[in-house]
């Protein structure tokens, strides 16, 4: 009988043999045919970096809302076939591949109808939407034998691949505390007068199997800060971070998980408080702390690595290494990759991309078969603790992870 941590051990050993001994590659000259579901901000962002990569085109789009597959035409500079239903889109012969940046509580659904329609796809960061929901997704991605890349692009980022090599290769010590942040100051909590047509939308479509509820701009915009569609800031921003903890330790998932959550800015506006704290808890003693605001931008967005012999600040365009005074072993070290005279732990620099270097890996195992560098597994992973942050912090206590 499998358990959840069972299930995901040899779900991970699986893919690297299933992808690679999947269908025939595609040739280095073939073109790669796109299809996006879920055609807004962020897919639009996403396709600009998409439209750069050599032998890949969009040849179909789906989203639910008409201004939103207007304004995708627009970023492509031409008219491909649209669809309100994303079946049909899956049922198309000139898609190999598609790109899911829906809210979250349809990732699993649309990735597991992709994978069983023959498509490879790129789906954006959380995978799930509960715990549930994991074994589902990784058992379709290996059952169909399709690549699954995640859009944690993170583990795409040069310089946090080479903070990873030194993570293990014992360059800070024994690693005993992760602290991660991620604090913006914002004013997207306020609500502003309707501008959307209601009849432009498929507002069931939208909802699918979350409660029935009347139809609400804000809620159709801001989904990510409501629970039937999103998870508030451990599943929009802290996975990031907890994604490449992960990675770097070679950790599953939380033992235990005690959260605290309030409404500083955003008080009957969202359901998910604005400001959160949570402290994981890893088998082996370590302890993962994050802290999350949409109130101050005290830091920005970045990640410590505390080890016995020196600390490792990573952020997205750089990484210090410090060693600890009493050490003797650890030595200074740093990456800065971002040419642009930002603040230490902004949302973005201008280098690495990491959208295009993350989008560039999928179509690369695309053509190979071999895995990606985020397949289903991991975000199935890095989910997992922010899905327990939240049942700690809407339960109000202690949230224990049961295999």
């Amino acid at each position: 009988m499998h358990t959840r941590r069972s299930f995901l051990l040899s779900a991970g050993a699986a893919a690297v043999a299933v992808a690679g001994s999947s269908a025939t590659a595609f040739a280095a000259n073939e073109t790669i045919q796109v299809g996006l579901i879920g055609t807004g901000g962020r897919c639009r962002h996403l396709l600009r970096s998409l439209v750069k990569i050599p032998g890949v085109r969009v040849t179909a789009i789906s989203d639910i809302w008409d201004a939103a597959l207007a304004e995708t035409q627009k970023v492509l500079g031409k008219e491909v076939p649209a669809t309100k239903h994303y079946p049909d889109l899956l049922s198309r012969k000139d898609v190999d591949a598609v790109l899911i940046a829906s809210p979250d509580h349809w990732h699993v659904p649309m990735t597991v109808d992709a994978c069983a329609a023959g498509k490879d796809v790129y789906v954006e960061k959380p995978l799930t939407h509960d715990l549930s929901e994991g074994p589902t997704v990784i058992e379709a991605q290996n059952r169909h034998k399709r690549i699954v890349q995640v859009g944690t692009q993170q583990r795409s980022m040069p310089h946090i691949a080479k903070a990873r090599e030194i993570v293990q290769g014992g360059g800070i010590g024994k690693v005993v505390k992760v602290h991660m942040t991620w604090n913006r100051n914002t004013d997207r909590v306020r609500r502003f007068k309707d501008t959307i047509d209601p009849k432009t939308v498929d507002w069931k479509a939208f909802v699918g199997k979350a409660r029935e509820q009347p139809y609400d701009e804000y809620r159709y915009r801001n989904w990510r800060w409501f629970w039937d569609f999103g998870g508030g800031l451990f599943t929009d921003l802290m996975v990031h971070w907890v994604d490449v903890a992960h990675w770097v330790l070679n950790v599953e998932h939380p033992e235990k998980a005690v959260s605290l959550g309030e409404y500083v800015v955003a008080k009957d506006v969202w359901e998910t408080p604005d400001t959160v704290q949570t402290v994981l808890q890893y088998p082996g003693g370590i302890q993962m702390h994050f802290e999350g605001t949409f109130a101050n931008a005290r830091e920005g967005a970045h990640i410590v690595f505390m080890g016995t012999e020196a600390n490792l600040y990573v952020d997205r365009g750089a990484y210090v290494l410090t060693p600890e005074l009493r050490s003797k072993k650890a030595k200074a070290d740093q990456l800065v990759l971002s040419k642009e005279p930002k603040h230490r732990g902004a949302d973005f620099y201008d280098t690495p991309d990491g959208e295009l270097l993350h989008l560039t890996n999928w179509v690369e195992s695309v053509r190979s078969r071999k895995a990606p560098t985020a397949p289903a597994e991991g975000g199935v992973s890095s989910a997992s603790a922010a899905h327990l942050a939240n049942l700690a912090l809407r339960h109000q206590g202690m949230a224990t992870w049961k295999a």
